[in-house]
């Protein structure tokens, strides 16, 4: 673990308006999480916990304050600008897979790879990483409806992994799935950051966040 923050977020707010009157969902709220940190953000809901993910992965900018992503502050770049530090920086795991139903298990994750390079895997790298999440090859044809929560996980997993990310986001990423596949995908989480990623899980399980470094607690949008 390095002393330099991947993570930088410097009395930011967040406010959405809406007719009814604005909804503060973050309240100048400052924050440091140092490269190779495993973080547990952790409060009830709607303490500002998917706000402050959304931040960090880039798929909003603050209302004020400022927020740093491996350096860069979000809110000097334009729509292309973010699409590129989400695509080499962050990998996204989500807590109802958000896979794409049209395509195959291989197809999905290779779909980042797409994205970022203009062109198909022609390494093998789809392939490795779907078998170091247990997804064999006769598996890797099956389209999501046809595999189980656990491997659609897992395909999750690779699928967020293949852009070799610093930055690893999981929302509740054990939220639908049975204590024991749920176990195993932590672990599997637990391991790609001993091996360097940064790792955030948004989590309402203290097994989930017992996994963590450091837990920081919400609640109206501050941290606690």
């Amino acid at each position: 673990m390095s002393n330099r923050p991947v993570i930088e977020l410097d009395d930011v707010s967040k406010i959405y308006p809406l007719p009814s009157g604005n909804v503060v969902a973050l309240d100048h709220l400052s924050l440091q999480i140092q490269e190779g940190e495993f973080v547990a953000i952790m409060g009830p809901s709607g303490s500002g916990k998917s706000t402050l993910l959304n931040q960090i992965g880039c798929l909003d900018v603050p209302t004020s304050g400022s927020v740093l992503i491996d350096g860069k502050n979000i809110g000097e770049m334009d729509d292309k600008d973010l699409t590129e530090l989400r695509l080499s920086t962050i990998g996204y795991i989500f807590q109802n897979f958000n896979l794409i139903p049209l395509l195959n298990a291989y197809e999905n994750v290779e779909y980042p790879y797409l994205m970022k390079y203009r062109k198909p895997d022609d390494s093998g790298k789809v392939t490795g990483l779907l078998q170091q999440v247990g997804i064999d090859p006769s598996l890797a044809s099956h389209k999501p409806s046809e595999l189980s929560g656990g491997q659609q996980q897992r395909v999750a997993i690779a699928r967020s992994l293949v852009n070799d990310p610093k930055i690893l986001l999981c929302d509740e990423p054990t939220g639908n799935l049975d204590s024991k596949t749920g176990g195993q995908i932590m672990e599997m989480i637990n391991d790609l950051n001993r091996r360097g990623n940064t790792v955030i899980v948004v989590t309402h399980d203290m097994a989930v966040a017992g996994f963590a470094h450091r837990r920081i607690n919400l609640q109206d949008g501050r941290i606690v």
